[in-house]
């Protein structure tokens, strides 16, 4: 109590005290106020923005790689995902294998779990066998393609089903390159 009284005193002759802590007890609340509320402004100020992939973009992209793939004679499932690796579109065409459902979630969760297009390791030497992925729930295929506005990552798009992960990739790199225009 006897602290709150200094403070009042304080703020109303405009005199600053130490208290027996060290601390200074008179500074008055208008001034700390203006230190609060510009320290708050700098720090809402410096929020980042962050572009979302809509779901009319995700089912457009979905229909795109399929679009692709069936044009090649591949029967493939994909999968499009957001930032938060929430399922935003999928698409499995008639005659794909039932598998092809879980590879596409797989492919996904490793370009979300990695932040780059999944597949082999980069650094893996030509002719190694690929190593088993590290996390539970990826796959080290290709296939799963960052969907991306400028460097800002919103989601991914994978495909599964063509003969091959390269093929996969294709199809998911032809459907963005489609809707291009819609990523900005």
């Amino acid at each position: 109590m006897l602290i709150l009284h200094w403070i009042i005193l304080d703020q109303a002759k405009g005199l600053t005290r130490v208290g027996r802590s060290g601390n200074i007890l008179g500074m008055s609340l208008n001034r700390l106020s203006v230190v609060f509320a510009a320290t708050a402004a700098v720090a809402f100020a410096q929020l980042p923005s962050q572009k979302i992939l809509t779901v009319d973009v995700a089912q457009s992209i979905a229909q795109e790689a399929m679009a692709s793939c069936r044009a090649s004679g591949y029967k493939v499932s994909v999968r499009v995902v957001d930032h938060a690796n929430v399922l935003k579109a999928f698409v499995r065409d008639d005659g794909a294998a039932r598998a092809t459902v879980q590879v596409a979630a797989m492919k996904a969760n490793s370009v979300m779990n990695f932040g780059r297009a999944s597949g082999p390791p980069a650094n893996l030497p030509p002719g190694a066998p690929v190593p088993a992925p590290v996390i539970p729930g990826t796959i080290n295929a290709m296939g799963g393609v960052p969907i991306k506005v400028g460097d800002q990552m919103i989601g991914a798009v994978s495909v599964s089903g063509a003969p091959g992960g390269d093929k996969d990739a294709a199809c998911a790199n032809a459907a963005l390159s489609k809707v291009s225009d819609k990523l900005r």
